[in-house]
């Protein structure tokens, strides 16, 4: 059994956490262990299991078997993945139904889309880069073909449930994160910002712990004004970023690319980064790539650190300086 746990929030060291997972073009649980094992040894304090093919479930389970750390997921991608993408054959009971089997098998954390709704997803509209969230973009293209609205807004009452049941974390998704410099800051993300305040604090009244992702491409001049937005609608709840990314043109480099906007969004008050790795945008990442991976967010996090004046983080920064 898993016996590490991490605080993430304010006045706390900022954590890391690592993206593994199958894929239709490398389903080898192995090979997703030997990423745990890298992560976890280069100090990831989390790992996401993102796996979309395979045996879902098992890789899950083993996952959480050898992990020492933190294991969130992401439900709707083995619904998605369970029903070959077939938006007319799921129903939003699939998508609850996932939540609680990954709530049931022991998962800490689960990201879950639930302000998506249909009036945020139409004021993207006109985006350059449209939505780049896997889990957004199904759950917008089902809203889309069915003319519902998404079931986990929906039935947000029932996920709190599962979540208190189980003790299991939310973290509230940003489905409509920029995946451009040009679409960060438009209303569809700030519109499902807003939902996402809402739907936190309905998580705090229920008593589900909960955090808030975000925010994808963002201009370097404009994190930190990102993530005071995130901390001032949401109440204060934790933030998890990815990156944020300050340019779009780092194929090949975007970790560097996103550990430059998580070292800026760590000192604004971020508390959990999401590690880009290399591969990011181009294919599926290697073993090296999560090594390269943990190591630049790593790096941001114990900056950031240092600029809020951790204690730990200036203790052991002073220590190396005296060995060099």
């Amino acid at each position: 059994p898993r016996a590490s746990y991490h605080g993430i929030g304010k006045n706390l060291r900022v954590k890391v956490n690592a993206n593994i997972g199958t894929s239709p073009m490398n389903d080898s649980i192995e090979n997703e262990l030997e990423k745990l094992r890298v992560s976890v040894s280069l100090g990831a304090e989390a790992v996401m299991d993102l796996s979309i093919a395979g045996r879902i479930r098992e890789t899950r389970r083993q996952v959480l078997d050898h992990s020492p750390v933190m294991v969130g997921t992401v439900p709707v991608y083995q619904t998605m993945s369970e029903h070959g993408g077939r938006l007319a054959d799921v129903t939003g009971e699939h998508m609850v139904a996932s939540i609680r089997e990954h709530a049931e098998d022991g998962v800490d954390f689960v990201t879950v889309h639930c302000g998506v709704t249909r009036a945020n997803a139409a004021k993207g509209a006109n985006r350059l880069m449209g939505i780049v969230s896997r889990g957004g973009s199904f759950t917008a293209k089902w809203m889309e073909h069915h003319k519902k609205e998404n079931p986990l807004y929906e039935r947000y009452d029932e996920i709190l449930e599962i979540a208190k049941k189980h003790d299991v974390t939310l973290s509230l998704g940003d489905a409509l994160r920029p995946g451009a410099l040009a679409d960060a800051g438009d209303a569809a993300q700030f519109g499902e910002l807003e939902t996402l305040g809402e739907l936190a604090e309905r998580a705090r009244k229920s008593g589900v712990q909960v955090m808030i992702e975000g925010p994808g491409h963002v201009p370097l001049d404009a994190v930190v004004a990102h993530i005071e937005a995130i901390d001032r609608f949401c109440g204060g709840a934790p933030s998890y970023v990815l990156g944020p990314l300050v340019t779009d043109r780092a194929p090949g480099y975007d970790h560097i690319a996103g550990a430059i906007g998580g070292a800026l969004a760590g000192f604004a008050g971020a508390s959990f980064l999401c590690y880009l790795t290399p591969a990011e945008h181009l294919r599926l990442p290697t073993v090296e790539d999560v090594r390269e991976g943990v190591i630049a967010s790593k790096i941001a996090a114990h900056a950031a650190d240092i600029a809020r004046g951790n204690p730990a983080a200036l203790k052991a920064n002073r220590e190396f300086s005296e060995m060099r």
